[in-house]
């Protein structure tokens, strides 16, 4: 489904998007419009700041790991 949805989305010409874009502008408003964005950015921001931090924590290394012998590791 979202396959398809992308393919669609790679499918649009110019002309395709600047029809979208008016009617963004006609349904939000020009003042509306830089707010949306920033909302967006703002949630990419924080998205990619989870991501960062749940792949820092997957990284670190367990309590006690260290303290092993280098045979136990082996096992």
């Amino acid at each position: 489904m979202i396959m398809n949805m992308m393919a669609f989305l790679g499918n649009l010409r110019g002309f395709e998007w600047i029809i979208i874009l008016v009617v963004v502008l006609l349904l939000f408003g020009g003042k509306k419009i830089p707010e949306l964005m920033r909302g967006i950015g703002k949630g990419v921001h924080s998205f990619k700041q989870g991501l960062n931090e749940a792949r820092e924590e997957i990284n670190k290394p367990v309590k006690g790991e260290d303290e092993q012998k280098p045979t136990e590791q082996k096992k």
